[in-house]
């Protein structure tokens, strides 16, 4: 069950609203999510009181990102073991709620193994439930340190590949505060960068069909007061023959063994970009989106969204005629090809920034051999 209250958040950086949140008010524990689809016209908060909620907001977008993904598929199996209800079959809904990310399903099965593991050592549910949550807590601490990571690291490769400051860089999607338990991935490179005064422009890609860029990057960007601009997906090209693009920094929600990347779709038409312009193409993301048990790129299942996110748009104040929610834009009937993610290669990508330190060249080898010394020796059971 989910409920919505508006938070006024007028002033507000996103970091003072949380992407997500464990809460416990006296009528029951509930995992509370900054909605996504709402952003940027207004701040609302979502409060799931059950996994079957969470399974909801995942599946359509109100929280997203594989890294915050991870943190919620944690919460909902703590949420359901604390609140009584079979952890399996949560687990297992939660897993399933979108497929390609694989921190989801890490996030899972953490919470679920801790969960296990205090019921098997003679525990009752109870303390079951608070250890399911302790592991749930300690991921999103961990994300949030892992994020710091990555955008110290990232920043010392920008300044590395462009010396002298003055960095332009284009993103894709949404990668800030909104998808991490801390400031992001790929973004939180950028915010670095700009802090530093090092970051001479973002180039943000509105990521069609959903806007993620437009509604949630633009929206990260401007609360941050780093210089800007936006543009359509189909004009990046034009950006990179004017010579206008130093760097391009994109997130992952998983990478194959071989150090194939899945992320937003429109990622891979950037990396070849990138390659004939002679620009880095820079992927940052956390280890847990490392999935050592897919051996490359062509076996990641992407997955297929609704064709009424392409046929149709969502306007405020507009009249609703579209089976989706919106307003049709092609005519009744039009099929769509709609996938949420595509895959890039390892040989388009010059590196991997994770928070144990930078790949590159990208290799199955360098990429196992990190994952090794960290102790993460594949993600999925």
């Amino acid at each position: 069950m989910a409920d919505q209250y508006a938070q006024s958040g007028e002033d507000k950086r996103p970091s003072e609203i949380p992407a997500i949140r464990w809460e416990e008010p006296p009528e029951g524990p509930v995992v509370v999510l900054l909605d996504q689809t709402r952003l940027p016209a207004e701040e609302v908060e979502l409060v799931c009181t059950d996994a079957s909620a969470l399974v909801e907001a995942i599946r359509s977008l109100a929280v997203r990102g594989a890294p915050l993904l991870g943190i919620a598929g944690a919460y909902g199996v703590a949420l359901a073991a604390v609140r009584g209800f079979d952890v399996d079959d949560a687990a297992d809904a939660l897993a399933g709620a979108r497929p390609t990310a694989v921190n989801l399903s890490v996030g899972v099965r953490r919470a679920r193994a801790a969960y296990r593991a205090a019921v098997a050592e003679g525990g009752d549910p109870a303390q079951g439930a608070r250890a399911a949550l302790a592991a749930a807590r300690q991921l999103h601490r961990e994300d949030a340190e892992a994020s710091a990571r990555m955008a110290g690291h990232g920043l010392a490769l920008l300044d590395e590949l462009l010396p002298g400051g003055g960095h332009r860089v284009l993103t894709h999607c949404n990668t800030g505060a909104l998808v991490s338990g801390g400031e992001g991935t790929a973004f939180a490179v950028a915010l670095a960068a700009h802090r530093a005064g090092r970051l001479r422009r973002l180039w943000v890609d509105e990521t069609r069909p959903l806007l993620q860029g437009a509604r949630l990057t633009a929206y990260e960007a401007a609360r941050n007061g780093m210089g800007y601009t936006l543009l359509t997906d189909n004009a990046a090209g034009s950006l990179f023959a004017a010579g206008e693009v130093d760097a391009v920094l994109v997130g992952a929600d998983r990478i194959a063994a071989d150090g194939s990347v899945a992320n937003k779709v429109g990622t891979y038409p950037l990396a070849v970009l990138a390659r004939y312009h002679h620009v880095p193409f820079i992927v940052v993301a956390p280890l847990t989106t490392v999935d050592a048990q897919t051996p490359d790129g062509a076996s990641i299942e992407v997955e297929q969204r609704p064709g009424y996110e392409v046929t149709e748009v969502s306007a405020p104040q507009a009249p609703v005629t579209g089976a989706g929610g919106g307003v049709p834009v092609a005519p009744l009937g039009t099929q769509a090809y709609n996938p949420a993610f595509d895959v890039t290669p390892p040989e388009l990508v010059t590196a991997i920034v994770t928070e144990e330190g930078t790949i590159s060249p990208v290799t199955a080898e360098a990429l196992a051999e990190m994952c090794a010394g960290a102790g993460q020796g594949g993600q999925r059971s």
